[in-house]
This record gives structure tokens, C-alpha cells and sequence, in this order.
């Protein structure tokens, strides 16, 4: 039988952006600096960890490093105004919200211990996505050309409902996707979110017009998850 790769599951409960990509980066950093040891010294190699990280954060709008700052719509004044935090960040994509009632999760797994390919990585997030959705009886799929997931709706325009957006190297990843539960949707109002024009957000509550028990949800992510990258996902509390 093919043994799993074994994937640590943090859940970090509610934290501000910039404190959660502080752990992001600690636990980025050590992946690659067992890495670079393994290299260096192949008679003492160890297995490299990997991460699943949850999080909610409170409301806060992130740039990423290729985004136009142009997609923020309202300026300094009004952030403060609406008690929103604002930063670049060195993800790929463009511009998106986090807040209450919004799962984040930043995957931050050594590939090497999968597959080196971040097309299939990339495809298959948007697959536990897919997944979990139709847990709640919602369909969705994939746009072309364009990261992330939508909302299957034959009747109406797609909704975007899940944003994604990721940083490599060594073949080690972290930021990830942001699946929007409970969330407050009027924040997408401030921004053009991803940087894609005239196309709708939307969320678990607005499709099924009632609110969501957020562990319910975690929980499907994470079977999701295990199934899609063939992993074992064992419960761990985040150590300084």
C-alpha cells in the first residue's frame, strides 16, 4: 500500500494578516532550510514537513506582487473610515479581501514530497474546492484562464467564490485560497476583485441563503484535501 504523505494541520482560529504571514514565512523558511541541509548533508537527510494552515482574518485587502494598485478603489481615508487594513504582498495574483466569516488556508507544502508541478497544484486546490462545494450542494467549476473557482449557475452569470493565489520556491508553497463562507460581500464593493472586471462574488450563505457553521466546512476542506494530494492529515498547534 502506498504510504501517504503526512500534511500538519494548523488552525490558527482568528489572526490579523501580517502576524499569520509571519508563521507563513517561518514555516516557508524551515522547509527550504531542511532542504538546503538534505542537499548539503545526504547521510543526515530527514523528511521535510508540510503545513495546512487555517485562518480567519479580520477585514483586510491584499495586493499581489503583479496587481495594480488601481483595483483599490477607495483611498487611505475611507480604509480607516470602513476599519480595514491594506497590504502588498509577495503572493501571486491581484487584489482581494479577507475578513469575518471567510476561510483562508495556506497550504505550505514542500512539492517535492508530491509532484513538481505547480499547474497540477494549482488545479488540483481548485478540485478540494470544487469538492467541497458540492458538500453543500452547491456546483461549481473552473473559468478558463482564470485561477480560482466559481459558482456553476445556469440560470445566472458565474460568481467568483473562491479566490487563489500562491508564492513558490525550491518547490516549496505558501499563501493559498480563500473560500468565502459567511462573509460580508459588500467589501468586494471597495475593490475589482482578482483585477477582473463585471464579474460577481459570492459566497456559501448567499447561495443557499443561510448561514454556515464554519467547521463544517473546514472539516469537508480538509477530507477534500487529503483526497485530492493523496494525504494523511493529522491535527498539530502552531509551537513559536
Amino acid at each position: 500500500m502506498e504510504k501517504k504523505v503526512v500534511i500538519h494541520c494548523v488552525n490558527l482560529g482568528i489572526s490579523n494578516y501580517s502576524e499569520t504571514l509571519e508563521i507563513q514565512e517561518r514555516y516557508f523558511q524551515e522547509i527550504i532550510n531542511q532542504k538546503i541541509f538534505n542537499r548539503k548533508n545526504p547521510k543526515k537527510y530527514l523528511t521535510t514537513k508540510n503545513y495546512l494552515l487555517f485562518v480567519e482574518h479580520p477585514s483586510v485587502y491584499t495586493l499581489g506582487k503583479s496587481g495594480k494598485i488601481d483595483n483599490l478603489l477607495i483611498n487611505k481615508a475611507q480604509l480607516q473610515e470602513n476599519n480595514v487594513s491594506f497590504f502588498k504582498t509577495n503572493r501571486g495574483g491581484d487584489i482581494t479581501y479577507h475578513g469575518p466569516g471567510q476561510i483562508v488556508v495556506y497550504p505550505i507544502l514542500d512539492l517535492d514530497n508530491f509532484f513538481t508541478d505547480i499547474h497540477k497544484y494549482l488545479r488540483l486546490i481548485e478540485e478540494c474546492i470544487i469538492q467541497t462545494l458540492g458538500d453543500f450542494n452547491i456546483k461549481a467549476k473552473r473559468s478558463n484562464g482564470q485561477t480560482g473557482v466559481w459558482t456553476d449557475n445556469m440560470n445566472n452569470e458565474s460568481k467568483k467564490i473562491c479566490a487563489i493565489g500562491i508564492r513558490t520556491s525550491r518547490w516549496v508553497t505558501m499563501h493559498g485560497f480563500a473560500l468565502n463562507v459567511n462573509t460580508d460581500l459588500s467589501f468586494f464593493e471597495n475593490i475589482i476583485p482578482c483585477g477582473i472586471i463585471g464579474k460577481e462574488v459570492t459566497s456559501i450563505k448567499n447561495e443557499l441563503r443561510k448561514e454556515i457553521d464554519m467547521n463544517l466546512v473546514i472539516d469537508s476542506i480538509k477530507n477534500n484535501f487529503s483526497t485530492q494530494f493523496n494525504a494523511k492529515i493529522i491535527e498539530a498547534l502552531y509551537k513559536i
